[in-house]
């Protein structure tokens, strides 16, 4: 079947095949720089009797500058002194980013305190000649003091009693002032007319302007209609300012396309071409009606198709014909840059326009970094080193200056070096009309002060002019300071006396020749992202047309396919008749028959219990690395089949196409994560449990079955997989791929059934020695208490829902909230168990949030998630339909505010909910989760921002966490406060990846271990020495409590041990002391932009069940290693052994009557199997959290009585990421 069989546009593709020239684009999207860069060294090599003139002219310029250091820009001293990579900087830009639109005062005076309070400003003063920094850094010094020392009862100086007397207030005001003096470094006027007016005296020296009228990107159709209605003022005002000098001598604009439309998007041709396109061509009619230039901004690598879809829409318009004043920009850091401008020239020639091109090196290098890793692509659509992007610049700069009958060039740099080359390739006859340099309002002005004052070097130089309030700067303020202070920056090198001139004038053309296309070494590529450990699953870039097309045929070729799912035995046929089987219907549309599933009979069950129990041996004694090398072929094979399996999640769980893309990489990387940590094992020290039942659930059909598969089979375990009864079809194509990755047929088994006969036969079954499931909280708690029925150790490993939240203070900034809220409440149509419940917005912050939330949900498109075009799909079935919506009409019943998004006639075909917000005015008014895209918001004042926490804890759930906010203190306080297994912040809560953020909740929402995590292969093990963790993890000192037991050991504790009990309890703590978790903290890889980490924390309180008082002691020993509190039942003996205890333990060691009505989180127990068994049933039986019972063997699990606690941060959430921009060439 081939891809004309298919709607081109249901995967936003053109109806007409693309031409040469823009499939070349396509084809060098990501191309490997050792291919890509050798050709534009070539390109950009300058004769060499024009060399040595582009040295002295770029060191005659860069001496200029050097010598005139008062004509420097205030912002380029600032970021010299405060380099980025200094806690200041990074600081100062932190502040920078958020200061300005916090609302309320109290939230502002915290944030001034966390980013001030531990600044060593001092160090700056008078380091540095500009006025500007050492006023701000005397600014800082004083605030930086006083919000360090407020709290002290007397303060020496009357500078100190100054501040005193102010206060934060003092603080507030002052700062408020020095970030809108730094804003005016970039922005030329609040206003168009502002711009125009503050504009003249630099025009009269020679300048022209491009004006950009500030903003974040639309979210909602009010934004764009805002921004829209911004341009067509400005265009009026400069219109008539310029009064027909014309596109080349009068000023212009630019325009942002992201601005004007809120799904200008990869995944929306046909809206914007229909909606985005009308708008446009009325800005061009309009500018054209003034003769002014127009110049369309180039944006993230992944509009870039888009926007050249634009381009040529408006050249070839007939209405345009005749303008020379429209404009695009390219950005030479991307590998198709070279590709684009052949495009463009050959556009140009078709069209009969003269077109402007402003070539520049870029804004977005960090972001695309990032981008790429988290999404596993294949390259970088960018270079990894700042001098091929300088060498591109040229190649490109080249490419233009030959085509300037058809093009004018703007060339856009801050570097002498690539100036005096430009000006040198293209001749010395220049003239206006033949092209033109631009720089930055605020940052460029004193190079090219030295250009447009010469008659020698004179050329037309424009200038790139910010204009908005103070509000609307704030993302393109920490850009620039981002830019600037990168260490390859050229402004932040050439205020740098420390680099020398010729360094900074270096070719970059021979540099990049020697280098040979070599990337950068600290620049991985996203496939290289873990090291050695294991190779990165392969993403699909979908903003690619050629990645799409594959995709779409790989779906036109599902949809001709009736799938099969049976039981799948060891060496038996299915008990019951083909004729039983049922069909499996597409929840996005039920006309749609994906396949038929025959289910499993009890017969079918006791086959396979039968020939799990006979392989277990055989399967243990395989060697681990064997094992592994099986397991990590079958992630390979998905990887080799993973357009069909794409397909079918489409079909079978009504995913969406990112998100079938992301199910297919986790399965993925499940598979080589858990080879790789078996293969270090040992059969002799790593004993697996035996037959194991994974139960897997249909949110995660492909991703969660084969991951509970892959960790048991790797850990030594055969494995008995009943997946969900919705989703068969997806969980028999991964059987049959790890089988054909080697695994025998008894080792793997599929059991298709409901939950209710062929789940209960399998959990209540002696020959099931372990149970690894994913689902409802309920179910977990019935399955718990089958187990614990039958007597002995048997592992479960539960992974349950949550009740969700994501803290919201007013330091956040509102378009990021609004984006991960959406993506984290309604992608899957809500249907993860890290998915978004309940939003507590800042009350300050609240009203404006939501507004923006309702405009966003309302541009989401719902609908059959075959078609890319659509962002969200179906609820898996009827049952989920209806409890969704009876929990609505309940919600509007009692009077809640509830705002849902309308379904379409094509959503009648399957079982869809419309997204829904729903306020509420507590946490507890929800008494279960809602598995679906229904988002609950709850206001709160910021002083109570602590009660939301405890809410949040004593709802008994402890999944996902999220938090958006720019005061670290507010997010180390929550992080240490909250009762959850993944927080994130300053991003989504959703898409957990495996060994970065390892996945799993404590209290309600699960038992632990973490899945993709250190410590989750070893509760599969009846035995194991435990795991071998990162040694570079931090690990605190013998917590008090423990080292003040040991010293009773040795002394008072003689009282009641003997000598051989004291020597074994040392032994145990000193095992202990290897074996210890509670305060570890790892440091987890991961992308640029990212801090992810582990941490092992108490669980809390655990109890002590002994007959004896040696035993009690080792209880007492294991629990204070882990930092446990612990309880005893009240009688004669505990009461003994407490009064005996050092005063110091007094707090770590109680005595009670009922302790297991108030509740433990563990029990440490020493006695008889069938009291141990007994113990289970009545830890099983009571409504509460699944609770441990660790047994010592010799010594107590540790990994047993600590909480996972694992935290994602965004770094690069204030605008940009420091940490790359300053890694250096």
């Amino acid at each position: 079947m081939t891809i004309a069989m298919m709607n081109p546009a249901a995967a936003a593709l053109p109806s007409t095949p693309r031409n040469a020239l823009r499939e070349r684009i396509t084809a060098h999207y990501r191309s490997p720089e050792p291919e890509c860069v050798p050709p534009l060294v070539e390109a950009a090599r300058l004769a060499p009797e024009l060399q040595g003139k582009v040295h002295a002219l770029a060191g005659r310029l860069v001496a200029g500058l050097r010598g005139d250091r008062s004509r420097s820009s205030g912002v380029d001293a600032l970021m010299k002194e405060f380099s980025l990579s200094s806690q200041e900087g990074v600081a100062l830009m932190c502040l920078a980013e958020a200061l300005l639109r916090v609302p309320d005062k109290a939230t502002a005076d915290r944030l001034i305190r966390d980013k001030l309070s531990d600044g060593d400003w001092r160090a700056h003063l008078g380091n540095s000649p500009s006025l500007f920094v050492n006023a701000a850094t005397w600014g800082l010094l004083v605030t930086g003091r006083l919000v360090a020392t407020r709290s002290e009862a007397s303060l020496g100086s009357a500078l100190s009693k100054l501040m005193q007397r102010g206060g934060e207030p003092l603080i507030r005001k002052g700062m408020d002032l020095a970030m809108r003096m730094l804003g005016e470094q970039f922005v030329t006027g609040r206003d168009i007319d502002e711009a125009l007016t503050r504009g003249k005296a630099t025009e009269k020296r020679g300048y022209r302007y491009s004006f950009d009228m500030l903003g974040e990107a639309a979210m909602t159709a009010e934004d764009a209609q805002r921004y829209l209605d911004a341009y067509i003022g400005a265009i009026e005002a400069i219109g008539k300012d310029s009064k027909g000098r014309g596109v080349v001598d009068g000023n212009g604009i630019s325009i942002k396309l992201s601005a004007l439309h809120p799904r200008y998007v990869w995944s929306q041709p046909d809206r914007v071409m229909a909606e985005l396109l009308p708008r446009v061509k009325a800005l061009c009619l309009l500018a054209r009606s003034f003769d002014i230039g127009l110049n369309i901004d180039a944006e993230e690598a992944d509009r870039l198709e888009l926007s050249l879809d634009l381009l040529e829409a408006l050249a070839m318009d007939e209405e345009l014909a005749g303008w020379s004043g429209l404009g695009f920009v390219v950005q030479a850091y991307q590998k198709r840059a070279p590709f684009v401008l052949d495009y463009i020239i050959d556009l140009a020639e078709r069209s009969g326009q003269r077109l402007m091109v402003r070539l520049v090196k870029g804004a977005y290098w960090d972001a695309e970094i990032k981008r790429a890793q988290i999404d596993g692509l294949e390259g970088y659509p960018v270079f990894t080193r700042k001098v091929f992007t300088d060498v591109s610049y040229l190649a490109c700069a080249r490419k233009l200056l030959d085509a300037r009958a058809r093009i004018y060039p703007q060339f856009a740099t801050h570097n002498a070096q690539s100036m005096a080359a430009i000006m040198h390739m293209a001749g010395p006859d220049w003239q206006k009309g033949s092209y033109e340099f631009q720089c930055l309002h605020g940052m460029g002005e004193p190079l090219y002060d030295q250009v447009v004052s010469s008659r020698e070097i004179a050329r037309l130089v424009r200038i790139y002019a910010p204009v908005g309030s103070h509000e609307t700067l704030l993302a393109y303020l920490v850009r620039r300071l981002l830019e600037n202070g990168a260490n390859t920056s050229f402004v932040n090198r050439i205020v740098d006396e420390n680099v020398p001139i010729e360094e900074l004038i270096a070719d970059p053309v021979e540099e990049a020749a020697r280098l040979n296309g070599a990337p950068h070494p600290k620049i991985p590529l996203p496939a290289e992202l873990y090291g050695a450990a294991r190779t990165n699953s392969a993403g699909y870039d979908l903003s690619n047309e050629g990645v799409r097309a594959r995709l779409a045929e790989a779906l036109a070729k599902s949809a001709g396919r009736r799938f099969e799912a049976a039981p799948m035995l060891a060496d038996a046929l299915p008990s019951a008749s083909a004729d039983a089987a049922r069909p499996v219907l597409n929840p996005a549309d039920h006309s749609d028959t994906v396949g038929r599933v025959l289910e499993a009979t009890l017969a079918d069950v006791d086959v396979a219990l039968a020939a799990a129990d006979a392989v277990a041996d055989p399967w243990a004694m395989r060697a681990p690395a064997e094992r592994a090398a099986i397991i990590a072929r079958a992630g390979d094979l998905m990887e080799r089949d993973g357009p069909a399996l794409i397909a079918l999640a489409v079909r079978e769980a009504g995913k969406s196409w990112p998100n079938a893309v992301a199910e297919l990489r986790e399965a993925v990387d499940f598979c080589r994560y858990y080879a790789a940590e078996a293969a270090e094992f040992d059969n002799g020290a790593h004993r697996p449990v035996g037959p194991v039942l994974c139960i897997s659930p249909w949110n995660f059909p492909l991703a969660i079955f084969s991951g509970q598969v892959a960790a048991a089979l790797a850990a030594g375990n055969p494995v008995l997989a009943k997946p969900a009864e919705q989703t068969p079809l997806i969980a028999a194509a991964a059987v049959r791929l790890f089988r054909e990755a080697g695994v025998p047929d008894a080792a793997l088994q599929l059991l298709p059934g409901p939950g209710e006969t062929v789940g209960a036969a399998l959990v209540g079954d002696a020959r099931v020695r372990g149970v690894m499931f994913t689902g409802s909280t309920e179910v977990a708690n019935i399955i718990n208490r089958t187990v614990a029925a039958r007597g002995g150790d048997v592992p479960l490993i539960a992974e349950t829902g949550g009740q969700n939240v994501m803290i919201v203070d007013s330091t956040a900034l509102p378009e990021q909230v609004v984006a991960d809220v959406v993506a984290s409440s309604f992608d899957s149509a809500g249907q993860r168990c890290s998915a978004l419940r309940v939003l507590c917005l800042q009350a300050d912050i609240a009203d404006h949030v939501l507004e923006m939330l309702a405009g966003a949900t309302r541009e989401l498109s719902i609908g059959n998630t075959a078609d890319v075009r659509m962002d969200i799909g179906p609820v898996i079935d009827a049952e989920a339909q209806a409890n969704l919506e009876r929990h609505v009409a309940d919600m509007q019943t009692k009077g809640a505010r509830v705002t849902r998004m309308p379904l379409g006639d094509a959503c009648a075909k399957g079982t869809f909910v419309a997204p829904t917000v729903i306020e509420i005015g507590a946490l507890a008014e929800l008494t279960r989760e809602q598995f679906g895209p229904i988002l609950h918001v709850l206001r709160f004042k910021a002083r109570d921002i602590d009660k939301v926490v405890e809410q949040i804890n004593a709802s008994g759930y402890g999944l996902t966490l999220g938090v958006h906010s720019r005061i670290d203190e507010c997010i180390e306080r929550i992080a240490e406060r909250a009762h959850v297994g993944n927080m994130y912040v300053n991003r989504n809560m959703i898409g957990a990846v495996v060994g970065v953020q390892p996945f799993g909740g404590e209290g309600r929402s699960g038992t632990g271990p973490k899945a993709g995590g250190p410590l989750y292969l070893h509760r599969l093990l009846r035995r194991t020495p435990g795991a071998v963790l990162n040694q570079n993890a931090a690990l605190i000192d013998d917590p008090a409590p423990f080292q003040a037991l040991l010293d009773w050991i040795d002394g008072g504790g003689r009282a009641i041990l003997e000598g051989d009990d004291v020597q074994v309890l040392r032994d145990r703590a000193d095992a202990y002391r290897v074996r210890r978790l509670s305060g570890l903290k790892l440091d987890l890889p991961g992308p640029t932009g990212e801090d992810n980490s582990l941490r092992f924390v108490p669980r809390g309180r655990v109890a002590g069940v002994a007959s004896n008082q040696v035993a009690r002691v080792h209880q007492l020993l294991a629990a204070l290693a882990s930092g446990n509190r612990i309880v005893f039942a009240a009688n004669a003996s505990a009461q003994a052994l407490l009064g005996l205890l050092p005063k110091t333990l007094t707090a770590w060691v109680s005595v009670e009557d009922d302790w297991l009505g108030a509740g433990v989180d563990a029990v440490l127990f020493d006695g008889k199997d069938a009291d141990a068994d007994a113990w289970r049933q009545r830890l099983a039986e009571r409504d509460a959290p699944i609770t441990p019972l660790v047994r010592a063997e010799p010594e107590y699990d540790l990994a047993r009585l600590v909480h996972e606690r694992t935290l994602s941060v965004n770094t690069a959430a204030a605008g940009g990421n420091a940490s790359l921009m300053t890694m250096g060439a």
